[in-house]
This record gives C-alpha cells, sequence and structure tokens, in this order.
C-alpha cells in the first residue's frame, strides 16, 4: 500500500464538487495537486479553497494546519508522485475511460485511482487500465463536503479489500464520514434509498392521495425531530414481524414479488427470533448490554453540546447541531451518543431505568417549542416525554430516581415543572409569570433556570438569574409539593435564599452536608465562577449572604454543573471546556471547540 502521507493525492476537476474535495483532503492535512485544463477553473477553485479550507478543517477530529496545494492543467506532471488519485471530470464514459487510461499510464504504479461518479460504476472505465492496477480501482463518492459529509466507496468488482480499510481511516481523518457498499451497486447506497423515496413519493402525488405540502409536512414531523429514529432503528422498534405483517398488505394489494423483501426478512431475522428491541437476539440491529453501571473507580460523563461553537462553522444547523457527548475522563474518550438536538440544555442520567434525560430548548430561545426526551445509555431507543410546544424554554434537569419523576425549569416560560419518566402527568410547580402578560415575559427576573433536588428534606432549590450580567440573580427554594388548597402562582412556602447575584445558572447539592453549588455566568470577577453556600440548618437569608464562597473562577459563562461520589464538582462552560473542581483547584478534563451547556454522571 502507499504511504499516504509522504506524497499528494490528486483531483481530477477543479469544478464545484472537485475543489471541494481538494478541500476536504488539505483539510486532513495533505499535499494536493488539482488537475483542470481551464486556468479559469484551476483559478476559481484557488479562490475557494482559500476562503472556504477552514470551514473544512473545523470538521476534522484533529483540526490541524492544513496542507498545501498545486494547480496543473495537464494530468502526466499532476499525478506523477500521486499515491491516490481522485476523478471529478464531467459524467460522460468516455473522458472517464480515456482518463483513467491516461492516469494509469503516467501514475506510480501502487498509486489507487478512485472515481467520485454516481452514474458509472468504476469496472466501465477500466478499458484502458492495465489489468494489475485494477486491484486499485474504485469509486469514491462524494456529495457536496462540508455541508454533507458522508462518502460511498465501492468496488470495481476487483478492488483489493485492504484498500477500504485504508481510506475508511484517511477519510474520517479528513472530517468526512466513509461508508462502503459491500458490492458493485447501481446508485451505491444512498441513490438507492432515495430513488425508492421519490418513486412512492410520485405515486402518492400522481394518484392524487396527498399534496407537497402534506408530504412535507409529515416527513418533517417522522424524521426530522430530535427524537425521530433512522430507518433501521424505526424498523427494529416496531418489530421486525409487524413490519412484515404491514409489507404483506402492499404486496398482495399491488402484485409485488416478496423475495427479496418479506421472504429475506422472515428467513434471515423472524424466523431465527431476532425481531427488534423487543427480543433479546436484538434485529437489523445486533442485541445491545445496556450499560447499567460502572466500576467504582472510574466516572461517565454525559455532556451537551449546544451546537453554538465553531465545530459548527455552519450557523444555519445551528437549530439541529446539538449533541449527547459521553466521556471518560480516565481515557480521555469521547463519544457522540445523539445528534441533531435543537439547542439541549439540561441533562441527568437515570440508574433505575438506565436511560438517559434531556431538554431541548428548541429552535430558538424565542419560540414556544421546547422538549423533553429520553434515551438508553447508548443513546438508542430515544422517546419524547414532552413534545415541541408543550414547554417553552426548558433548561436544567434533575431525575427523582426514587419517584421515577425528572424535575426541569421552564425559562421563558417562567415556572418549575415535573413530569414522570414516560411522560405523563406534567405539573407545573411554581409559576412566576404569565405568557399572557407581555410586560412579564420580559421580565428576565422571571426567568427559572437551575433546579436541584433535597428529596431527603423535601425541597426544591432553583435560580432566577435575571439580565445578563446584571447582578439581580436569585436562588430560591420550596417545598416539593404545592401546599394543599394553593397553586403553583400563589404557594405560600417559597422562600428566598439569596438575591443581587451576578447571574446565577445551574445547581447542585451536596446534600450529606446540605452545601448548595451553583454556576454564574455574570460579569468578573465574582461571575464566571463556581460558587457554595451551607444551607443547614434555619436559613437566615442575611446570614446566606455572607456565607457564601467562591470556589473558581475564571470559566467562560460557565453552565452545567454535577458532583461525583467524592465531592468533586464537574463544571462546564460554553467556552468549549469540561472541568474538575476539588479543594479550590480547577482542572481542565477537556476543551475544544464545542460549546457546553448540560453535564451529568454515571
Amino acid at each position: 500500500m502507499p504511504q499516504p502521507s509522504s506524497r499528494p493525492v490528486v483531483v481530477l476537476g477543479a469544478g464545484v464538487l472537485g475543489r471541494r474535495i481538494a478541500s476536504v483532503f488539505l483539510a486532513g492535512g495533505y499535499d494536493v495537486h488539482i488537475r483542470d485544463p481551464s486556468p479559469q477553473a484551476l483559478s476559481d477553485a484557488s479562490s475557494y479553497i482559500d476562503s472556504h479550507l477552514q470551514e473544512f478543517i473545523a470538521h476534522t477530529p484533529s483540526q490541524r494546519t492544513g496542507g498545501t496545494y498545486q494547480t496543473f492543467t495537464e494530468i502526466p506532471a499532476a499525478v506523477s508522485d500521486a499515491w491516490l488519485v481522485v476523478e471529478a471530470v464531467p459524467e460522460k464514459l468516455p473522458l472517464k475511460i480515456s482518463t483513467f487510461a491516461e492516469v494509469d499510464r503516467n501514475a506510480p504504479a501502487d498509486c489507487i485511482i478512485a472515481s467520485n461518479s454516481s452514474s458509472f460504476k468504476s469496472r466501465f472505465m477500466l478499458d484502458e487500465v492495465k489489468p494489475e492496477r485494477r486491484d486499485r480501482v474504485l469509486n469514491m463518492h462524494f456529495t457536496m463536503p462540508p455541508a454533507i459529509r458522508t462518502v460511498e466507496l465501492m468496488t470495481d468488482g476487483e478492488t483489493s479489500t485492504k484498500l477500504f480499510n485504508l481510506l475508511t481511516g484517511v477519510l474520517k481523518d479528513c472530517g468526512m464520514i466513509p461508508v462502503t457498499a459491500r458490492r458493485e451497486s447501481t446508485g451505491f447506497i444512498f441513490n438507492r434509498l432515495w430513488a425508492a423515496i421519490k418513486r412512492e413519493i410520485m405515486f402518492i402525488l400522481a394518484e392524487d392521495v396527498s399534496s407537497p405540502e402534506e408530504i412535507d409536512l409529515l416527513w418533517g414531523n417522522m424524521f426530522q425531530l430530535p427524537s425521530s429514529l433512522p430507518p433501521c432503528q424505526l424498523m427494529d422498534q416496531i418489530g421486525l414481524d409487524t413490519v412484515a405483517f404491514i409489507e404483506d398488505n402492499y404486496i398482495q394489494e399491488r402484485g409485488l414479488d416478496s423475495r427479496m423483501t418479506v421472504d429475506w426478512l422472515r428467513e434471515k431475522y423472524i424466523s431465527p427470533g431476532k425481531l427488534g428491541l423487543k427480543s433479546n437476539k436484538g434485529g437489523l440491529y445486533p442485541p445491545k448490554s445496556v450499560e447499567t453501571d460502572v466500576k467504582d473507580d472510574e466516572e461517565v460523563l454525559y455532556v451537551l453540546d449546544v451546537g453554538l461553537g465553531s465545530n459548527n462553522p455552519d450557523i444555519s444547523f445551528v437549530p439541529t447541531a446539538g449533541r449527547i457527548l459521553k466521556c471518560h475522563p480516565s481515557t480521555g474518550k469521547v463519544t457522540t451518543l445523539v445528534e441533531g438536538l435543537s439547542l439541549p440544555d439540561g441533562i441527568d442520567v437515570s440508574r433505575t431505568a438506565s436511560r438517559i434525560f434531556w431538554t431541548n430548548m428548541g429552535r430558538s430561545t424565542a419560540t414556544n417549542d421546547g422538549s423533553v426526551h429520553s434515551a438508553n445509555l447508548d443513546g438508542t431507543y430515544v422517546r419524547t416525554l414532552l413534545p415541541p410546544g408543550t414547554v417553552h424554554t426548558p433548561k436544567q434537569l434533575v431525575v427523582d430516581d426514587i419517584n421515577k419523576k425528572v424535575y426541569f425549569c421552564d425559562r421563558e416560560g417562567m415556572g418549575v415543572h415535573r413530569v414522570n419518566f414516560d411522560g405523563t402527568d406534567h405539573e407545573i410547580l411554581v409559576r412566576t409569570g404569565s405568557l399572557d402578560m407581555p410586560e412579564e415575559r420580559k421580565d428576565m427576573t422571571r426567568w427559572c433556570v437551575g433546579i436541584t433536588l433535597d428529596m431527603d428534606r423535601g425541597y426544591i432549590y432553583w435560580t432566577q438569574k435575571g439580565p445578563s450580567k446584571s447582578g439581580q440573580g436569585r436562588i430560591f427554594r420550596a417545598g416539593i409539593d404545592i401546599p394543599a388548597g394553593q397553586t403553583a402562582d400563589n404557594r405560600q412556602d417559597i422562600e428566598i435564599l439569596l438575591e443581587e447575584l451576578p447571574e446565577p445558572i445551574d445547581l447542585e447539592l451536596d446534600g450529606e452536608h446540605q452545601l448548595l453549588y451553583w454556576t454564574d455566568r455574570g460579569e468578573h470577577p465574582t461571575g464566571c465562577s463556581l460558587n457554595r453556600v451551607d444551607v443547614s440548618g434555619k436559613v437566615d437569608k442575611a446570614k446566606l449572604q455572607s456565607k457564601k464562597e467562591i470556589l473558581a473562577r475564571q470559566f467562560h459563562e460557565p453552565i452545567g454543573i454535577k458532583m461525583d461520589r467524592e465531592k468533586q464538582v464537574y463544571v462546564t462552560d460554553l467556552g468549549g471546556s469540561v472541568y474538575r473542581v476539588n479543594d479550590g483547584k480547577k482542572t481542565v478534563i477537556w476543551r475544544d471547540n464545542g460549546c457546553y451547556t448540560g453535564i451529568a454522571i454515571l
């Protein structure tokens, strides 16, 4: 196999896609040769790369310095020392055949030749390629990076299997998401999926069953919500036996051939008992062992990336760029569990249910489209507790594992809520203002943000942050339940514990020692800090003001807070860092270009 790091990647074609493919490999640190017979096309490609390369680098794991590039008008000079040539010339088969022939004559013997074609299998381009080269030829189909980062690899019928492992690793280093078709397939993988979808939509429209607007409405609500499942996971959730029964109706009504659909499904999955999530044998996905516990000496962090960081360079994607990450601090390994979330903010973990619970603020904090969700600890089997619009802007969330409830604050909704793990019995426990009154909606001192529980003593604690860095923040507490005869609007048991805080955000309670912790994203020097106060015994507001202490400062707009079993406090901030604070010492667990809100520990 060639050594990728020491020789150039060559892109043949400097058009719209060719210059983007060149940017992909440059972002991965590779040197690139771009060949096009048109000097103007090469000039345009250079301008594009110079102004857009950072967008591609932002998607790479290491975000290293980009490689260098040169432009060529002739193939021989461009490919003379290439280890990989990617053909991106117009979709004309005779042109591709002659291009492959010229590359074969002039490139090193070990050079890999890949076609970006989505219309032609690479085997059709081999007429003039020497037989000994054919195990180093394949399709490598890009769509439109960096917006769409998937790349499909496909054999020419003779491609060495070693190439797929090599190129998969290279493409991942370049920030791409490679998949491999396991055999030759007209349309590769995605285009076959899309062809079937288009075909059925045209049937629906031709039969006058629905309209384009209704089809798009259904699609958005079925497949584009944060809780939506991709198709194979959805079939496993429904149950493969149920999927087969449904398909039987279509087969019978339309006279379709069942051999490659339900007959195959019943033989390979249903008969052996692989029915999906309801089967311990799995389904289309293999059975997964649910992670129910962690070694005593190991902490697992669940962290929310709200999607506002520079790791998401296209701000038009912010409404669906949120993620749930899982991190092992001992190894530094970070994996993405759930993607496509709308401004996630609060997260907690239930040990008894072995599930993650989180809030989404919605596509914009100004819109009333917040929601609450849960998933298995590995990010599968996403469930919606409260659908978008049930709450306005839900923020920090905490789990009550004893009573199977989650509690959360609704910021612009001006309230404290709770709901059962299954989404039933949604209650508002504290209401600080009315959405029907514009003057109250604009009053940020009414906005509820952070929340924590003291189940032993029967208290809810929450923050009302006030305007940004205003010094009007407050921390309250009240009973877990609304007193008899009172309501969320007029309950009389609410106590104000602290006021005139810079901008208090999330809360955490050390119940054993009755120490209340909070993050504050207000103005320095007292803001952008981790704070603590002793709330044991009879509460005296004046004494609390004097007893509060700053444990650590100089965060970059801290949000999330969680305490582990050793009483170490973890803090996340919008500046892209996760910290551990122990006895006033602040340690960075990891730092990148993300933008972090909630944190949970298992």
